[in-house]
């Protein structure tokens, strides 16, 4: 059996846990060979390491400021409102809004910043001439709980140079900007945010079948693990915005799975839906169902074509019977046309902060919760193989209804 030491490569599956005011959070990420010698990251960690094996995990905590730089006063401060570079290199306009994220590289005549600089600040205000602005990391100010489950362990055979991996920074770039500034909503909804690049009755763009998964195998397993944590058996599980798929976890038997989508040939010929009803949500949010007649609702990939989704997440809550759960996935592809304009422009932690606005927005959910997972290897089978190396990744959110 491989023991780890101070020569080890080590494979390691990250699962970082941290709570906002309003919502539990689990951002995970799959390391595939850590240099235990040369890659940088926390001493804590480093020696929790040394002498385990394939199989073992390691849980510990981190209190603010130990896992990564604290929250600094220093790092939030005014600017000047025309500091804030608007036009950008593709003549789009961008308009700073309250508790948005956005690449320093807009700024100008701050101290170390460079017009190429993509790192993520926070925009926290704005008032009278002035930007209030989080140079801060947006974990920065968390208490944060760490589990790493140990893969594969082997001695390198040389070390001749090369990078070093700063694995804190891979595994904290993102986490955290899906949470609110401290208690103050994130405004996702100025500027006509679901306006779409083509308005033309969905009905139209989706009356032809399209019979091809959007994520690869392995995306479209993590979300069944996902829906696993929740969905049971004997549930009445109601697939909305469904299509020829619905990502059940395979060892659960449903009492009855109801598919709402646009196509009925991919209803249809979906294999796990007992009924389906052909419904246009952005034409009509009401959802044709009686109150109370469903224990979980679940959405994949599709949230970002609704223009109504207060109304929708509403309708959600009603069919649902308290303390039913409504999960919500995606990833970071999508039909470009029929996006709405908010989705495109966010980075993909702030997609999950804006789905989790919606359920925050309607009052009717509780026990909020939020889930990434990245890194994972894309199947060799899979088609974009020798162009993309990792796996889609994916994004969850989802809650109970109240009472």
């Amino acid at each position: 059996m491989d023991i780890i030491n101070e020569n080890s490569i080590v494979d390691l599956k990250f699962h970082l846990k941290w709570k906002s005011r309003e919502a539990v959070h689990s951002d995970c990420y799959n390391g595939t060979g850590m240099n235990m010698w040369r890659d940088w990251m926390p001493e804590k960690l480093r020696n929790s390491l040394i002498g385990r094996s394939p199989g073992d995990q390691i849980n510990m905590t981190f209190s603010s400021g130990e896992f990564l730089d604290d929250f600094s006063n220093k790092k939030h401060f005014k600017i000047k409102s025309r500091q804030f570079n608007q036009e950008t290199d593709n003549n789009s306009i961008i308009k700073p809004q309250k508790g948005r994220f956005y690449p320093k590289g807009l700024l100008q005549g701050v101290t170390g910043i460079f017009k190429a600089n993509k790192e993520p600040f926070r925009c926290v205000d704005i008032n009278n001439g002035f930007i209030d602005v989080d140079f801060n990391k947006p974990l920065a100010g968390y208490n944060l709980e760490l589990k790493a489950s140990i893969g594969n362990v082997k001695e390198k055979i040389s070390d001749k140079g090369g990078e070093s991996i700063d694995w804190v920074s891979l595994l904290t770039t993102g986490p955290g900007m899906q949470a609110r500034w401290q208690k103050s909503s994130t405004d996702f909804f100025s500027d006509s945010p679901f306006m779409r690049q083509d308005e033309t009755p969905d009905n139209i763009f989706y009356q032809k079948p399209r019979f091809v998964h959007h994520l690869d195998d392995k995306a479209r397993e993590m979300v069944r693990n996902i829906h696993a944590l929740s969905l049971k058996d004997d549930m009445k599980i109601l697939d909305l915005m469904s299509s020829w798929v619905t990502h059940l976890p395979e060892n659960i038997r449903p009492k009855k799975v109801s598919g709402l989508g646009m196509n009925e040939a991919e209803l249809k010929k979906n294999p796990d839906l007992d009924d389906y009803i052909v419904h246009d949500l952005n034409l009509d949010p009401v959802l044709p169902y009686d109150s109370e007649s469903f224990d979980a609702v679940i959405c994949t990939g599709s949230i970002e074509y609704l223009i109504h989704p207060f109304e929708v997440f509403k309708e959600a809550a009603r069919v649902l019977r308290p303390q039913g759960r409504f999960i919500v996935t995606f990833s970071n592809r999508w039909f470009p046309p029929k996006a709405v304009r908010i989705w495109e422009q966010l980075h993909e932690f702030e997609r999950m902060g804006l789905a989790a606005e919606y359920f925050l927005g309607i009052e009717d959910f509780e026990n909020l919760h939020t889930y990434s997972i990245r890194g994972l290897p894309r199947p060799v089978s899979d088609k974009y193989f020798s162009q993309l190396f990792y796996s889609d990744p994916v994004y969850g959110v989802w809650a109970h209804k109240k009472g």
